[in-house]
């Protein structure tokens, strides 16, 4: 039984957040074949395609580490469990969000909800005449009109629907990169502690990292 099982040593726990702070990072360098027809999705796909991977394997090693580790156990324990499910909850919450903004997307240029096959219905094609309410270089308007052609858009909607790719990829960017940052500093905060004991105050100091972030995101929202 679980209560018979001895608690985690320190560097197994500093281990677990530093695992996932890894896999989490991960999800910002994966990568996705983007065809020419769906190039305004480029920037989101790969985010999208191993977003929910990273999470079951969290979800796997949260399991793991409960049957593991006793509840209640050690300060340290409690303080690794604490930030691993704050981590897990962020991160969940952020793709969900992330499938939201790509929802909008593809319903804002056409895409059906659940397309056929691989091989999705394009809008309207682009007219020569379409005018386009940004200050682009002849270059980047040159680049902008063959993908807006390549992808059956007129070049105004290309960059809007790009702008919107773009922008859901940055937040998604920013969730995961403060996620892994604030895994790895609570890691380090268990590992270097002497004792088991990383408890060592009510305040709030005394919270992990992504407990804490949390918490004032909550407070700024109200």
């Amino acid at each position: 039984m679980n209560a018979n099982r001895a608690p985690l040593p320190r560097t197994e726990l500093a281990d677990l957040l530093a695992n996932a702070a890894q896999s989490v990072s991960g999800i910002l360098t994966a990568e996705y074949p983007t065809p020419p027809s769906h190039s305004y999705l480029h920037p989101v796909l790969g985010a999208l395609s191993a977003g929910p991977q990273v999470v079951c394997e969290l979800n796997e090693r949260l399991e793991g580490f409960v049957a593991d580790e006793p509840l209640p156990a050690t300060p340290a324990g409690l303080f690794t469990l604490a930030s691993y499910a704050s981590a897990l909850g962020w991160l969940t919450e952020s793709l969900a969000e992330l499938t939201t903004s790509i929802d909008q997307i593809c319903t804002r240029v056409g895409i059906p909800t659940n397309p056929p096959d691989t091989a999705l219905a394009a809008p309207a094609v682009a007219h020569e005449g379409d005018e386009l309410d940004f200050d682009f270089s002849a270059p980047e308007l040159a680049a902008i009109r063959i993908a807006a052609e390549a992808a059956g858009l007129p070049p105004g909607d290309y960059v809007e629907v790009l702008s919107q790719s773009l922008l859901a990829a940055s937040r998604i960017t920013d969730a995961c990169m403060e996620i892994s940052s604030g895994l790895l500093e609570d890691a380090t905060y268990v590992l270097a502690e002497a004792t088991d004991h990383v408890w060592i105050s009510d305040g709030p100091n005394s919270l992990p990292t992504l407990v804490r972030s949390l918490l004032a995101r909550m407070e700024a929202a109200e």
